[in-house]
């Protein structure tokens, strides 16, 4: 019997592409529905009561919640091809710690340069996200991937991101390359895989729709 793999997300999520991406990585058939936060489905209410929140994945009728423990989960199940994770124990964790890393801090700070109308908490975010970026650049190495020679658990967390990355630019008027010029480089290489192309958004939608919503807050 065929798996029946479905997801919840809004197109504009970096949590839900990095679902996208997992699966893609995976050859993955599935149904995708778009969710509407403001109006929250019946389903999505039903498959997520605790959080209410996207992405959830709905594998044969169970559903997972929070992007990277689907990732992981994804990884487990489809087992057969790029695997995502590595098999050591101790590189295990490191990648599972880089990926919380990404999770704990980059969200919560690029919120800052988006969505604040205070600029000295705006400048503050600005500093605060490129250290996070320089700190991941250094992790990166001179490696093609943060899974050394293999695109895997860490690239999926941080690379969804990347779409995002003219939208941080324009509001806190920086440049990522210049900062950063390993971090952009590592960006295109994972776009040159259809597995992440195919999954990530447009970064000029991304930032109409951050323009919208700051429109929309009274931001600008």
């Amino acid at each position: 019997m065929a798996d029946e793999i479905g997801l919840l997300s809004t197109w504009p999520s970096m949590f839900g592409m990095r679902v996208r991406v997992a699966l893609a990585e995976k050859g993955l058939k599935y149904e995708y529905r778009e969710e509407d936060l403001r109006n929250k489905s019946p389903l999505l209410l039903l498959m997520n009561p605790v959080h209410k929140k996207i992405p959830v994945l709905i594998h044969n009728g169970k559903p997972i919640s929070e992007s990277m423990i689907i990732v992981e989960y994804i990884d487990e199940v489809w087992n057969h091809k790029s695997p995502l994770l590595p098999t050591d124990p101790f590189q295990r964790a490191q990648a599972r710690f880089w990926a919380d890393y990404v999770d704990k801090k980059l969200y919560d700070i690029g919120k800052k340069i988006i969505w604040s109308t205070k600029e000295e908490e705006q400048e503050t975010g600005k500093k605060e996200f490129l250290e996070c970026l320089k700190l991941l650049e250094g992790e990166l190495g001179d490696n093609p991937y943060f899974g050394g020679q293999n695109f895997g658990f860490v690239d999926v967390s941080l690379v969804t991101f990347s779409c995002w990355f003219h939208t941080f630019e324009s509001y806190g008027n920086f440049s990522i390359e210049t900062e950063c010029p390993k971090l952009v480089a590592w960006t295109k290489r994972c776009l040159e895989k259809e597995s992440v192309s195919s999954s990530l958004a447009d970064p000029h939608k991304i930032h109409d729709f951050a323009s919208g919503v700051r429109k929309r807050l009274g931001i600008e």
